[in-house]
């Protein structure tokens, strides 16, 4: 399984290397031509809450027993058997990356293996939960981020819809009285973010939330988090808060980045323009500050050309810059160089990077909540 996964991630690598490059090599008008579909937008029939019911629309969740991707786990992981029985939301990041159409489809099997393939790697530091779901959505395709187009906020519309039919059949089925974790990548944390907001904030569930881990996209501090009803985690046993974070190297080049994630709005409506983004350091599990590599309990290395993979200690180290995104200071020695992505972005390595932390920064959370916040 490892190996599969890890063949998966080179893969998924090089086309999303590809996009980034255009995005820093060619001029936005050539960027729209490469990567944004010139189709029309096909509107699709609403999904219902229902249609999540069985197991066809689910990557992982309860019963799928050993076909179920989120339940693996690195070679030679050590550690307690003790398992937790918390129920965890995960919605994966963008396994799409046609222009044939601006919305994956349900027949894409290239798609569907590789998000099946992405939740092994990205929803496993939370399966010491017996509990975890991952829906399979109409995921917007990579070009629908790199436009203005309003096809792109159609498809990005759609598949949030799903997104929600599949959490409000989560929320229905499992224990009223549990605590729920809600975690997501890219696009995933990117539709999470609204969905915060849409069914979490100022309702009863607000203090069921153990914990809301919204890696891999931009939450902006002003804009987005009154929006979410949580607060940001400013310590590693809080509950009922957010973490985020957006990983670079030095020197690094997070301009285009940023310029892209401002055209968006925030959660309240207004310009991101001179929105300040939430970094909590995956290491110390609070709002900013440094730790140093020794902190970093294994970080997921993989062996490309032996198609493995393996947890390594005190490899990594995290700090959280003025402009909200994690450094990790200058290009460790893990054999990513060929698919980190331009201007020092190690996004597709946000979860493996810290995955042993993340593992624990969960556990410890999940363990500190109380039934009566």
């Amino acid at each position: 399984m490892a190996r599969k996964f890890l063949y998966i991630v080179a893969a998924i690598t090089v086309l999303v290397i590809a996009a980034m490059f255009a995005l820093r090599i060619w001029s936005s008008q050539l960027s729209e031509l490469a990567f944004v579909p010139d189709a029309e937008f096909t509107p699709r029939p609403k999904v219902e809450s229902g249609a999540y019911a069985g197991y066809e629309r689910w990557i992982a969740r309860p019963g799928m027993g050993a076909d179920d991707p989120a339940m693996w786990v690195p070679p030679g992981l050590v550690e307690d058997a003790d398992a937790l029985a918390v129920p965890v939301f995960f919605v994966h990041p963008t396994s799409y990356f046609e222009k044939a159409q601006w919305t994956a489809p349900d027949s894409d099997a290239k798609a569907r293996d590789l998000a099946e393939m992405l939740v092994r790697g990205m929803a496993s530091p939370f399966n010491k939960s017996i509990d975890v779901w991952a829906p399979r959505y109409r995921q917007a395709t990579i070009g629908a981020f790199l436009t203005d187009k309003p096809e792109g906020t159609r498809a990005l519309d759609l598949a949030y819809g799903d997104v929600l039919a599949a959490f409000d059949h989560f929320i229905a089925t499992v224990d009223p009285k549990k605590l729920i974790v809600l975690a997501g990548h890219s696009q995933g944390a990117y539709h999470l973010r609204r969905l915060l907001r849409d069914r979490v904030a100022g309702k009863p569930l607000a203090s069921r939330v153990a914990a809301a881990y919204l890696i891999g996209w931009p939450i902006a501090v002003e804009q987005d988090l009154p929006k979410t009803g949580l607060a940001a985690c400013a310590s590693p046993e809080q509950t009922n808060c957010i973490v985020s974070w957006l990983s670079v190297a030095e020197p690094a080049d997070t301009e285009i980045l940023v310029a892209a994630w401002k055209r968006t709005k925030g959660l309240d409506g207004s310009s991101l323009e001179e929105a300040k983004f939430l970094c909590i350091n995956p290491l110390t599990g609070k709002v900013g500050g440094a730790a140093p590599a020794s902190a970093n309990l294994g970080t997921l290395i993989p062996d490309l050309a032996g198609k493995s993979g393996t947890l390594v200690e005190g490899k990594v180290s995290a700090s959280c810059r003025e402009d909200g995104f994690l450094s990790i200071g200058e290009q460790p020695d893990l054999g990513l160089g060929p698919y980190v992505l331009p201007g020092n972005n190690y996004h597709l390595f946000d979860v493996t990077l810290f995955w042993a932390n993340l593992r624990a920064d969960f556990v410890r959370r999940v363990k500190a909540w109380k039934p009566e916040q």
